[in-house]
């Protein structure tokens, strides 16, 4: 969950209030906060969502309970382009969003940064 960037950023990765689970933008870091697959949305995309999942299981989730993504990339071609990777994590339906195309992101070479809310059934 990137320590050192929620510290830095000043920002808070996930809070659940009452059932519901927000988890804030997130993006694709090693272990150390540098940015991963520089360029490449598809893998950017994949360890993103892998991200994701790890934090909904730690509050007892699955895709299944998301109900609002938003999407946020540098380039909205490529998330177009790639977009299929989301089929992989929602397997019953997809939520309620956003996409939007940003001129740039907090960290330099980050394409894509996904926030989620989730209610706990």
């Amino acid at each position: 969950m990137h320590p050192n960037q929620q510290k830095g950023y000043g920002y808070t990765r996930a809070v659940r209030i009452g059932n519901t689970i927000r988890i804030s933008g997130a993006v694709s870091l090693d272990d150390q906060g540098n940015p991963t697959s520089v360029g490449d949305m598809e893998s950017q995309l994949k360890t993103i969502y892998g991200d994701l999942h790890q934090t909904l299981r730690h509050f007892g989730c699955t895709f299944d309970d998301v109900v609002v993504e938003h999407i946020y990339t540098t380039n909205m071609n490529l998330l177009k382009q790639y977009a299929g990777e989301r089929a992989r994590y929602y397997k019953t339906r997809y939520p309620l969003g956003s996409w939007l195309e940003v001129k740039q992101l907090a960290i330099p070479d980050v394409l894509v940064e996904i926030e989620l809310e989730a209610e706990k059934r």
